[in-house]
């Protein structure tokens, strides 16, 4: 502006020398004595050079006259578009992001008003010393450090101070009434139950999208769509006038099959078998056996996502989908099933396990005891490696396959959640004797703990399989499963897992007062480096009550260092959240046990 001032008094000046110079050369010259002092008679102009003076001046003033007129006719959109750069912004606005809330409407995660600021660079240039030192230190921060976000700012017209703040802080800040530094109001995420509730919430970035767990998973349905505000700032970075805006739609609420109830009584459980045995992590789930809904997920070590400073790779993970294990003894049941339902064998079914080893080709597998004959129902409860492999080999290895694939081993579970492992399971037509022996009782396979919980499903149903999901499902609505096993199967199996948990069997620790529990253990040694080592994962799944499923809970602790059996450290963990998710939910109590030698349920009197 100060330019086109100067040229304009320039000319201005120009015009007046010309007019004066071009009136006196026409006036007559009069004679009489001559002042040695007047320039103009000492130095004498041509009039030629008046009339070129005059004429460039008239060009001038001509070609300034036709480009005012191309600016204002012709180029008006540029001219706009330049004052706009300078003077108007497009401000987005979010819309309020959806809450997370548990199967019974309890607040999982919200958001909260707040405040972020910011700066225009070009417009903090002028600002003085001391006015920047009173703005850093309304912000908590020093005055270098805000003078660094400024200068290294990736735009010169944008750059965020501070977000996430509270409002004090906000008001502090607008009180110092600083020309370029402006105030957005924003939402800042809480999770009222913190760390229990980690691994299935997640948490947002400081864009509040989704960064893990259900915020992510969900993110287009929490975030909803935002919305923009056109303003026209002052030179002082100042809102004078709003141009347009277009409302933001608020996200929706997503509603979790979670029993917020259930999930502290999995997580402190966890923590304390955690403690006690010396594992350096460990995960449970408990999932609904009607509706395939998961009712707690709890993993350890865990982290805080309301305070970032907890959140690293080794607690962020949600083990239960991530992490990949041999299931060990876990397996065993789905083998022995699809032989009951091939009719190969049957309960009373004896096979001899002596001398407690079984040589396979150049491999040799064994039991830890010397168990001799055994019946199939004494194979499952004293989890007989021996007399499981010799049933898995009376099966096809593609006919095996095929039912471990049915079963969900193999590819990732379907369960709207990001980072669920397929696990390994190699095609059967590549199995060996001895690996087809090992896969049955658990080796040579990895496995999710929800994928295990979701084969189990087949075993605590009517032989068939459902999908899982951390998300509530409508009121009444029916769940269709896959059929692997014949419902007589799925019925026998649960009876001879009931002699598990009974004296004799692996699980005998495992004790939930007033119900009936079907399950089996899990011991496997952990591969590190290709090899074999004495690390173990320790695990237990149990299908409780036994007579009439209502939830599948299934345990895993990973290198114990009190205790190596999953009988021994899964189980009372197993103990108390079954008997947490059974009372808080009013599951009514039952009285069956297992008549000895048939594998059938009776009921007794009260």
């Amino acid at each position: 502006m100060k330019i086109l001032e100067r040229l304009e008094l320039l000319i201005l000046n120009l015009w007046d020398i010309a007019v004066r110079a071009f009136k006196r050369d026409r006036l007559p010259v009069k004679p009489g004595p001559v002042r040695a002092a007047d320039p103009l008679i000492i130095i004498p102009i041509p009039r030629y050079r008046t009339y070129i003076a005059f004429g460039l001046i008239v060009v001038l003033f001509a070609v300034l006259a036709l480009r005012v007129f191309y600016l204002q006719f012709f180029s008006t959109d540029f001219l706009q578009t330049q004052g706009e750069q300078r003077f108007a912004r497009t401000i987005s606005i979010e819309g309020t992001r959806g809450e997370i809330l548990d199967r019974n409407g309890v607040v999982l995660a919200s958001s909260q008003p707040c405040r972020s600021i910011w700066a225009d660079p070009e417009f903090m240039e002028s600002v003085e010393p001391a006015r920047l030192k009173a703005l850093a230190r309304a912000l908590g921060m020093s005055e270098k450090a805000l003078t660094e976000k400024l200068r290294t700012s990736a735009s010169k017209n944008f750059v965020y101070l501070a977000r996430n703040q509270d409002i004090q802080t906000a008001e502090a800040v607008r009180a110092l009434s600083i020309p370029g530094v402006g105030i957005s109001p924003e939402m800042r995420r809480q999770y009222p139950d913190g760390p229990v509730m980690a691994h299935i919430v997640g948490y947002t970035g400081w864009d509040d999208r989704g960064q893990e767990g259900v915020e992510l998973a969900r993110d287009s349905v929490l975030s909803g769509q935002r919305g923009a505000r056109r303003v026209i700032r002052d030179r002082h970075g100042r809102v004078v006038d709003d141009v347009w805006a277009k409302a933001a739609l608020p996200g929706k609420d997503v509603e979790l099959s979670i029993d917020s109830r259930v999930q502290f009584i999995a997580y402190e459980a966890l923590n304390r078998q955690i403690e006690k045995s010396g594992a350096i992590a460990g995960a449970v789930v408990v999932a609904d056996v009607n509706t395939g809904e998961i009712i707690a997920l709890a993993n350890a070590p865990t982290y805080d996502p309301n305070d970032r400073s907890t959140v690293r790779f080794e607690r962020i993970r949600n083990r239960v989908l991530t992490d990949q294990f041999e299931p060990g003894s876990t397996m065993k049941p789905f083998a022995i099933a699809k032989a009951l339902d091939m009719g190969i064998v049957d309960p009373l079914t004896t096979i001899q396990t002596s001398p407690g080893k079984l040589t396979i080709g150049d491999r040799t597998i064994g039991d830890t005891h010397d168990y001799g004959l055994l019946t199939v129902a004494e194979i499952v409860a004293k989890s007989s490696n021996i007399g499981t492999a010799k049933i898995a080999l009376e099966i096809s290895p593609q006919t095996l396959y095929e039912t471990y694939s049915e079963l969900g081993f193999g590819r990732a579970p379907h369960i709207g959640f990001p980072g669920a492992t397929s696990g390994r399971l190699r095609p059967g037509k590549s199995w060996r004797p001895v690996e087809q022996a090992t896969i049955s009782y658990g080796h040579g396979i990895t496995v999710s703990l929800m994928q295990l919980v979701r084969a189990y499903t087949a075993l605590a149903r009517q032989g068939d399989v459902i999908d899982l999901t951390l998300f509530k499902r409508p009121e009444g609505e029916t769940v269709k499963g896959e059929q692997v096993f014949r419902p007589e199967t799925a019925r026998r199996m649960r009876a001879m897992m009931m002699a598990t948990v009974k004296k004799g069997g692996t699980a005998s620790n495992v004790n939930v007062a007033g119900y009936s529990v079907a399950g089996k253990t899990g011991t496997a040694n952990k591969v590190k480096n290709g090899q074999y080592t004495r690390d173990v994962v320790a695990s237990f799944v149990g299908i409780v009550p036994a007579t009439q499923p209502r939830f599948i809970v299934a345990v895993m602790l990973d290198e114990p260092k009190k205790g190596r059996f999953g009988g021994l450290v899964a189980a009372p963990v197993f103990n108390e959240v079954a008997e947490g998710a059974l009372r808080t939910l009013m599951v009514s109590p039952d009285e069956k046990h297992v008549v000895a030698g048939g594998g059938l349920l009776s009921k007794i009197r009260r």
